[in-house]
């Protein structure tokens, strides 16, 4: 368990291969409560230079990555922040920086799919784009 983390402590930086098996322990307790899909280590390893993490004292304590559909369309995925580590900003601080990432790329819309929406709402999400655009879905 993460001991309680303050945000002036944390650093929010692109993932390497090191990171890899403590971003897999950072999302794994999500995965198990079904509020993030699983990775396994091979996907990890696949997409760890999409990925941002968050460090507190030597330790990863969240992770976030922006996947890039096309030009138009990114999805943050895969938002965690450890235990210890909720509530302090930090969720905030990693979907700030997977935007930078979409905007320095060009990138049009960055959706995010959450059970939280309070939460990206907070951080500027809204269920509609300009125009009065809407996501729909379907599960076949």
């Amino acid at each position: 368990m993460v001991q309680e983390t303050h945000l002036e402590s944390v650093t929010v930086r692109r993932a390497n291969k090191d990171d890899i098996e403590a971003i897999h322990n950072c999302i794994e307790p999500f995965v198990k409560q079904g509020k993030i899909l699983p990775r396994s280590l091979h996907e990890l390893s696949e997409q760890v230079d999409q990925y941002f993490v968050a460090e507190a004292e030597g330790a990863i304590v969240g992770c976030a990555v922006l996947e890039i559909y096309s030009p138009k369309l990114s999805e943050i995925r895969s938002l965690a922040v450890a235990e210890g580590a909720q509530r302090s900003g930090i969720g905030k601080r990693l979907v700030e920086a997977c935007i930078e990432r979409a905007k320095n790329e060009n990138i049009l819309e960055v959706m995010a799919i959450s059970s939280d929406e309070i939460f990206f709402q907070s951080c500027g999400f809204d269920f509609t784009l300009p125009g009065e655009k809407k996501a729909l879905f379907f599960m076949p």
